[in-house]
């Protein structure tokens, strides 16, 4: 075996088929290696080039508020979960049904225990298990994360919310005037269903399910609605550090690649797949240890660290934000320029684009804000 994938999520499909069509010995190891993907993956349109079929929901708006409404030009997507694995998948992938455990490292190659007591070869091996990162050691403390509760609807009741045919990115109007307050998230889902989620930004740890669920059900009330019956519960790692270079490759949210202030990480790890799958496909002509260090750099190029070190900044200062400044924040984010609002949510190696995004926030904050963000 070439190539051993770890984690069937989106990012382990892609980067197992990308590896499959250049021809690598591709095998792809979970306990349910097919099993269907639950989470709600929403992306900038112009971010990846989906086929309709990997499209759940195309909304005809996209709305952010911070103290006013905010008419954004990017076109937000909802993926079709189904659709987005059937469009990554190959069949040239050898599928493993087990859960791994540990990995042991030679000059020539890995070996991949399973708890079912088999052992796999190969010369490289990827962890793509999320934020357990079961082979490449788990997070060395608690991460910051935002957590989020959602409900489904129909679209009859959600528009008490939201205009119909709308991505609400973020609803900052009603937000809990507490230490720990939330925003409103809401998209169409596909079958005139709208998903709509209270959201908690970022907290350490993060702020409780319950609490939100609480919170959610208030809205919902105050404006007449019954709650759905489908819920969702969203868990993210904001801060996951990236992995020293080693002989596991950490990919999609493993190797840290969650955006530390919108938690986004899918179209990232779609866009590295298939130019991570072409890095170890040349390293591997120069033994495993080559390719694995190669992949690495590919992953964390010196720019994207910057750019990370740069964006987790952004999170420390919107962290320490009290709850009344944040409405204010993201009244001046969502009034930038499409460029600079770009810049900070996708481009991972543009460090002037994302410089230039915080000094634009900086010089038209209020005193009170700057005095804020400088501490």
């Amino acid at each position: 075996m070439d190539v051993l994938i770890a984690g069937a999520g989106p990012a382990g499909w892609a980067l197992a088929a990308a590896c499959a069509r250049l021809g690598l010995r591709t095998a792809l190891a979970d306990p349910a290696p097919l099993a269907p993907w639950h989470a709600t993956y929403g992306l900038w349109a112009d971010e990846l080039n989906l086929p309709e079929s990997a499209i759940a929901a195309a909304p005809a708006r996209t709305l952010a508020i911070g103290t006013s409404e905010h008419l954004l030009r990017r076109r937000y997507l909802v993926a079709r979960n189904e659709g987005l694995r059937d469009w990554l998948a190959d069949d040239r992938v050898q599928l493993l049904a087990g859960r791994v455990r540990h990995a042991v490292h030679g000059p020539y190659g890995s070996t991949v225990f399973f708890d079912t007591g088999h052992r796999i070869a190969a010369g490289i091996v990827v962890d793509a298990t999320g934020a357990r990162r079961i082979l490449s050691g788990g997070p060395p403390r608690r991460t910051a994360e935002q957590t989020a509760f959602g409900l489904v609807l129909d679209v009859a009741d959600a528009e008490r919310l939201v205009p119909g045919d709308t991505a609400l990115f973020m609803d900052w109007r009603q937000a809990s005037p507490v230490a720990d307050p939330s925003f409103l998230y809401a998209l169409p889902v596909g079958d005139s269903r709208v998903l709509v989620e209270e959201t908690s930004l970022a907290r350490r740890p993060g702020l409780d399910q319950d609490l939100l669920a609480a919170r959610l059900r208030a809205r919902l009330a105050a404006v007449g609605v019954a709650p759905g019956d489908r819920q969702e519960q969203v868990r993210i790692s904001l801060d996951l550090p990236p992995v020293r270079a080693g002989r596991v490759v950490p990919f999609g949210v493993a190797a840290g690649l969650v955006h530390p202030a919108t938690g986004y990480s899918l179209a990232t790890s779609l866009q590295l797949a298939p130019l991570v799958a072409e890095t170890l496909a040349d390293g591997l002509e120069h033994g495993p240890v080559a390719a694995a260090k190669a992949a690495h750099r590919r992953i964390w190029s010196p720019m994207a660290q910057a750019v990370h070190s740069l964006r987790h900044h952004g999170l420390r200062a919107l962290r320490a934000l009290p709850a009344e400044g944040l409405p204010e924040f993201f009244e001046l984010f969502f009034s930038l320029p499409e460029d600079h609002q770009r810049a900070f949510t996708s481009a991972r190696e543009d460090l002037p684009g994302n410089a230039a995004m915080m000094a634009e926030i900086f010089r038209g904050a209020p005193w009170a804000l700057r005095t804020r963000l400088i501490r």
